[in-house]
């Protein structure tokens, strides 16, 4: 008998080739090493190499995909990230095991730890001078709205008190060389500040990381009391658009180009001497294109590229244009198709504010 026929519409990441045995699911090949780790659900085979008992092939028939995810995703909470076949291996890894392990999500299951409104724990930290990692306290609050941190566990005063409605959180293993590597955004004094974290263990990283979104979708709800789960969610962490190596000039466009690491956090282009910096050098805003925005490829006439990669664009704002190189066209292409997505997108309230507010800050950008 075709397993293949029993396959039906679901949410797995790539065409799946494995299935489980004991949860009659099918999964794919990233999928089917995690499952293999499932002290209870560790049976898993393959669909074209393995083979099938009729019993097992009735037992896959008789649930499948849909049939398992009204059971173990019965009760997701909206902030509860569900990872894509984009995102690293941990918030993989613990999407599966919190549904199939721990259970978390099916009718009827107690509050879960993401919700009980505080966390108190040690992560590892990045130093902002000396690049080394240092053990340091976090608490978050969802009754005071904020983030904090502690250079010792019985300090007194924090040393940062991060508002969780200007917090982004993204996870950055290769950036960070760290599996369960986090990166954390936030605005202090009006420019963006990162810190670097990590934790041993997998579950305790994404617990925060997903805490951290069930404080945030509270705060939203207060600020917010008319608008719906569906509308606030856009508003929660959220992964870079983009990041990369990109050559830029200075305002003149007569200085040399200099190499430097760039981040396109939805509208704001920011870059950085090195991935790991605190902060950003230099930032540039990317409105609508009615409001005179424009990227196209290349740089602007006269402009001569002394610097080590040819493939140019040129960004155009309302005060100046801003000239980058890339290594390579499949780079160039890459990034100019983001930035002509960000500036065709219709720009929110906020974001017309964040403009008017922000936007010579932001439009100048350093060396």
């Amino acid at each position: 008998m075709k397993l293949q026929s029993f396959i039906s519409n679901h949410d797995e990441w790539f065409y799946p080739e494995w299935g489980s045995c004991s949860l009659g699911v099918f999964i794919c090949l990233t999928c089917s090493g995690i499952h293999r780790n499932l002290p209870d659900h560790a049976k898993v085979k393959s669909l074209r190499l393995s083979r099938w008992e009729d019993s097992e092939v009735q037992f896959m028939a008789e649930n499948g995909n849909e049939a398992a995810k009204s059971k173990y995703e019965a009760q997701v909470p909206v902030y509860y990230y569900k990872p894509t076949h984009k995102d690293c291996q941990v918030l993989k890894e613990q999407w599966i095991r919190a549904k199939y392990e721990r259970l978390e999500f099916i009718q009827g299951k107690k509050p879960l730890v993401y919700e009980e409104g505080t966390r108190d724990g040690m992560l590892m930290k990045r130093g902002r001078d000396n690049g080394q990692f240092f053990s340091r306290r976090f608490v978050l609050s969802e009754r005071e709205g904020t983030l904090k941190y502690f250079t010792k566990f019985d300090a007194k005063e924090p040393k940062a008190v991060i508002k969780v409605d200007t917090i982004n959180a993204s996870f950055q293993p290769e950036k960070i060389a760290h599996p369960n590597g986090l990166q954390i955004t936030y605005l202090k004094d009006f420019s963006t500040r990162n810190i670097f974290l990590h934790h041993e263990s997998s579950k305790e990283i994404v617990d925060w990381f997903n805490s951290i979104r069930a404080v945030q979708l509270h705060y939203l709800k207060v600020a917010f009391p008319g608008a719906s789960d569906i509308e606030l969610k856009p508003k929660l962490t959220r992964n870079f658009l983009k990041e990369g190596y990109m050559e830029k000039t200075g305002p003149r466009q007569t200085e040399g180009f200099k190499k430097r690491w760039f981040t396109l956090d939805h509208r704001k282009l920011m870059y950085f001497k090195d991935p790991l910096d605190a902060f950003a050098k230099g930032e540039v805003f990317l409105g609508h294109q009615d409001l005179g925005y424009s990227a196209s490829l290349g740089l602007t006439p006269g402009a001569h590229c002394n610097g080590a990669w040819q493939h140019g664009i040129t960004i155009k704002t309302p005060e100046r244009s801003f000239l980058f190189t890339c290594e390579t066209e499949t780079e160039q292409l890459d990034w100019f198709k983001h930035f002509n997505e960000v500036i065709n997108t219709p720009m929110s309230p906020q974001e017309y504010s964040s403009e008017w507010k922000n936007g010579h800050l932001l439009h100048q950008i350093t060396i």
